[in-house]
């Protein structure tokens, strides 16, 4: 796996990402999508939506609003909790995150830790300014939302969302009267939040603008049968408990049922979204080898969660977190109660009673972490052909197919097969350099077929088609050739089936 710092050049290389405003010197933690990565990154929603939402029955989504009341994120208790450590330098007033800079220091996890634990830890430790060795302030608590002024004068002050599920719960009563739910169903939504990041880093890893996937899942209270099960059962995935970590255990590779059988995960909602993401993350080109799930240990948990367990991706920086499946019971709905004095909660025809439901899983995957995984495990150096190979699922690919005319005498003619092709598929036309220049420029964008077009085409009315991967080639008739790319592309036949081999 190549570095961060690498992928950062590529990436920009290739017009995937670049920094934002980097005209006026840029803002750290914010990041443009070039042409390509724009591309893949709505390829990635788009595979989400359809996987979530689209193919289940009991999951709705939404799209809430970017600005929201500030009432919102008083009861949600965002404004008053939603806070990382900072620590400041006397000297040079250079500031940190208090936890990151623990453990970049002390190499030891420091997720959770309070403000006088980390100011207990920079006095034992002797733990100076990495900017001029300064002393550092007493570690405080820093809010990371960002508000927003609405309105003229006085006006309403409101805040960029910290995260979109808030928008789910505060949409609650709306979503129920209307799509007419019955438990248990979740509420999807995709979007922007928002938060003023002390240290950004890791390129898309840690952002202050970033974009979210998210579910929350509602059950009646005490429900942990899963009725989709049997789906995730066998599934397998590297689990790391909170007791393999306070013993210093390695990661066990396990099925969902050895997982439940031997109560390591206790809840089949768990079980069943944690070997789902992973599923659907491998469905769309990951490898399946570096992912495990790790449980939060005690002090990590929320106050208001029983339980909570993290996607984690083997990142060249280490296992970071990619979703987190949380139970926040009744907490946030009870939060909202209270605060606008509604009634959120539904009626139960089963037992004839009110009640409020629970959250028992939030799947919930950052978008552009999810971009960031899908990109190392696509890169690949291909010592032969001395160039990069994008290995992206073609459901990825920004671009499906390239088209390329062996010769300029034959551009017109490349140009309506192009034009014919682009009214199904994102094409590429591309005439400069060689044709083998062409193919490793394509083979770097990901493209996972090249359509060449010689002056055999012209007479025998057919075409080669060249597969990224292999780098084979097939020879099929003009008149099948969307069809023959539309199921290459789906998978629903084999390269070397599809054409005459080359």
């Amino acid at each position: 796996m190549i570095s961060i710092d690498e992928m950062v050049a590529f990436c920009r290389r290739k017009g995937f990402v670049f920094p934002s405003s980097e005209l006026y010197g840029g803002i750290a933690g914010i990041y443009d999508y070039g042409p390509l990565g724009v591309e893949l990154k709505n390829n990635i929603k788009k595979e989400w939506w359809k996987n979530h939402v689209q193919e289940r029955d009991e999951i709705t989504g939404i799209d809430g609003a970017i600005i929201s009341h500030q009432k919102i994120w008083e009861a949600s208790g965002h404004l008053s909790g939603f806070s990382d450590v900072i620590l400041e330098c006397k000297k040079c007033k250079n500031r940190v995150r208090g936890d990151h800079f623990i453990e970049d220091k002390l190499k030891i996890s420091a997720d959770g830790m309070k403000s006088n634990e980390i100011n207990n830890l920079v006095k034992e430790k002797k733990l100076k300014c990495p900017n001029c060795s300064g002393e550092f302030n007493e570690a405080s608590n820093f809010n990371l939302m960002f508000p927003v002024n609405v309105g003229v004068g006085t006006g309403l002050t409101a805040y960029l969302r910290g995260e979109t599920a808030q928008l789910i719960f505060a949409d609650f009563k709306e979503v129920m009267n209307s799509a007419r739910l019955k438990l248990p169903f979740g509420i999807a939504q995709v979007g922007k939040a928002f938060r003023n990041e002390i240290a950004p880093r890791n390129f898309l890893f840690r952002l202050r603008e970033f974009e979210q996937m998210e579910i929350e899942y509602f059950v009646k209270p005490g429900d942990n049968k899963c009725p989709f099960i049997d789906e995730v059962l066998n599934h397998k995935i590297n689990i790391y408990s909170s007791e393999m970590q306070s013993k210093n255990q390695k990661a066990e590779k396990m099925s969902m049922k050895e997982a439940l059988s031997k109560k390591i995960i206790k809840n089949e909602w768990h079980a069943f979204w944690l070997a789902h993401e992973h599923m659907f993350l491998i469905s769309i080109g990951a490898n399946p080898d570096n992912f495990r799930i790790r449980q939060h240990k005690k002090e990590e948990l929320a106050h208001y969660s029983s339980d909570c367990w993290d996607l984690e991706y083997n990142f060249p920086f280490g296992f970071k977190e990619i979703q987190g499946i949380a139970d926040r019971q009744a907490y946030d709905l009870t939060q909202h109660i209270n605060h606008s004095k509604q009634d959120l909660s539904i009626f139960d025809e089963e037992s004839k009673t009110k009640l409020v439901p629970h959250v028992v899983a939030e799947p919930s995957m950052g978008v552009d972490r999810a971009f960031l995984l899908i990109m190392f495990d696509a890169y690949t150096y291909d010592k032969e052909r001395e160039n990069v190979v994008l290995k992206l699922h073609p459901k990825l690919a920004p671009i499906k197919v390239a088209v390329l005319p062996l010769v300029n005498k034959l551009n017109e003619d490349a140009k309506k097969i192009h034009d014919e092709l682009k009214k199904e598929f994102n094409c590429y036309f591309d005439t400069s350099g060689s044709i083998g220049r062409r193919y490793a420029r394509q083979d770097e964008m990901g493209t996972p077929i090249c359509v060449t077009v010689d002056f055999d085409s012209l007479k025998d009315k057919d075409c080669t088609l060249r597969d990224r991967d292999s780098t084979k080639q097939i020879r099929v008739p003009l008149k099948d050739l969307n069809m023959t790319i539309w199921k290459l592309l789906s998978g629903k036949i084999n390269f070397l089936d599809a054409g005459k081999l080359l």
